[in-house]
């Protein structure tokens, strides 16, 4: 049975828009998935304590069918963050590519290394723009309407890029 997962991509060093869309493609090539929604992309700057200096970031939310399980499809992410040279360092690091699960179908899970829905996605203007371009009725599992928590934010410098 599919799923509808949806995915965060953010990226900013070396060409940030090119990473994010050949990203964008790349998720469509995993097994047993498919692209059935992609957000615009948006320039946004980096959040979190450690981002000082660092280059704004390109962010867009995908959303997948697929019929891989939570894990299987975020240790999948995991792989594509390697090939696009991600290296993990300390914690909000600029990257070459980041990939978050957001959400998968209307689950809520907390394992180790995997937490569903996302724990600081409903904090994340530059997650929850895309993801309201897209579907704005989504309610995220425990927190409510996306537009509503979208709404509650402090006002964030958020550029959509044109396509």
């Amino acid at each position: 049975m599919a799923h509808l997962a949806w995915v965060g991509l953010g990226a900013n060093l070396g060409d940030p828009v090119a990473a994010v869309r050949e990203a964008l493609a790349a998720l469509g090539n995993l097994p047993r998935s498919r692209v059935v929604a992609r957000s615009s992309l948006y320039r946004t700057a980096p959040v979190g304590p450690g981002t000082e200096g660092q280059p704004d970031y390109i962010n867009a939310v995908a959303a997948l069918d697929t019929t891989l399980a939570p894990t299987e499809l975020l240790d999948a992410l995991l792989t594509l963050e390697k090939d696009f040279g991600r290296q993990r360092s300390a914690r909000n690091a600029a990257r070459t590519l980041d990939l978050d699960l957001l959400l998968y179908g209307h689950e809520i899970l907390d394992a180790p290394g995997l937490h569903l829905p996302h724990p600081r996605m409903h904090e994340r203007a530059f997650v929850l723009i895309p993801l309201c371009e897209l579907a704005p009725e989504t309610r995220i599992p425990g927190r409510g309407p996306a537009l509503e928590l979208l709404d509650a934010l402090p006002d964030a410098h958020i550029d959509r890029i044109a396509d």
